[in-house]
């Protein structure tokens, strides 16, 4: 068995002298190109241990429009990262979390974005592309990725195979090679304001369907509470908040009241404290949202200071 073994690791270690350094350069330059807008500056903030905060944003897109932490950091006066990942619930925003504290201190406080979604699972990999570069022989990126429709497990330990049919990633990585030079940056510490005006995404969905029942993940839900507790048992301050939310989306999600329940139970259980601004003055004005789930820049601005401040008014009633 031991020489069967032998000979097929050197049958394969050719195999590996050859792609593995094309492997590398491939992921080198695709993590530095605008792919998956953001998302790459962001890992790699990760990975190389680039992010000093004591403040972390976790959640959704709603998170990374909605929260800016240069805003927060002027009133805290305290480091703020955001690490909201586009389109995903909260089991990708875990591996996120997870990645981060290998690679970095941990934070003194995270504020974490709940949403109507957050306790749902998507069943295909939303933007997969920004986890090539990431994603060989790490276990954490196989584990929370492969139940997604998206890669095979052969795609995590062999190198260059989960390039293959992925000709986008790598004429962009290509290109960024030829032009020698990182894209301009598109995020502010994981934050981006949206510069938009008022979609018709909501009569689009109300038109196709009169309303919206949320498919809660128990799994999720397991996961979320494991979250929780590591995060007291870390000695880690969680902030749960539910940023606005344009009042007729809000109406347009069947089980919303249980879904928010759901946030101020655990909060209560764990005496976490829970924002919700769900009925604030900026989800009844359709001038700061470009959606009904998103703020535009202008709405997202007014917001951050009102979360800092609140954050701020409890530290302050609280001692800290």
């Amino acid at each position: 068995m031991r020489k069967f073994i032998t000979k097929i690791a050197l049958f394969l270690m050719p195999f590996f002298i050859l792609t593995y350094p094309l492997d590398y350069i491939i992921s080198y330059y695709l993590k530095q190109t605008k792919k998956a807008p953001g998302e790459f500056e962001v890992w790699n903030d990760i990975y190389n241990s680039n992010v000093n905060c004591d403040i972390a944003i976790y959640g959704s897109s709603r998170a990374w429009v909605h929260i800016d932490p240069k805003i927060l950091s002027h009133i805290l006066q305290l480091n703020v990262y955001n690490f909201g990942i586009d389109g995903h619930n909260f089991w990708l925003q875990y591996l996120r979390h997870i990645e981060f504290l290998k690679y970095n201190p941990k934070p003194k406080t995270i504020i974490l974005s709940v949403d109507v979604f957050s306790l749902q699972k998507r069943s295909d990999l939303y933007q997969q592309e920004q986890f090539l570069p990431y994603m060989l022989w790490n276990t954490d990126i196989q584990q929370y990725t492969s139940s997604y429709i998206g890669y095979k497990k052969i795609d995590y330990y062999m190198p260059l195979i989960r390039y293959a049919g992925k000709s986008s990633s790598l004429k962009d990585a290509f290109s960024n090679f030829v032009n020698n030079g990182p894209a301009k940056q598109y995020r502010y510490r994981g934050y981006k304001g949206m510069e938009k005006e008022w979609t018709n995404d909501l009569e689009k969905a109300k038109s196709q369907k009169p309303n919206y029942e949320v498919q809660l993940n128990n799994e999720s839900i397991k996961l979320f509470h494991e979250f929780v507790l590591k995060c007291i048992a870390q000695n880690i301050e969680l902030i749960l908040v539910y940023t606005p939310e344009y009042i007729d989306g809000q109406k347009y999600v069947s089980n919303r009241k249980k879904i928010i329940s759901i946030y101020k139970q655990i909060s209560k259980e764990n005496k976490l404290l829970f924002l919700d601004f769900s009925g604030d003055e900026i989800c009844y004005k359709k001038e700061f949202f470009y959606n009904s789930m998103h703020l535009n820049k202008k709405g997202a601005e007014i917001f951050s200071k009102k979360l800092a401040e609140q954050v701020k008014t409890f530290r302050t009633a609280d001692g800290n």
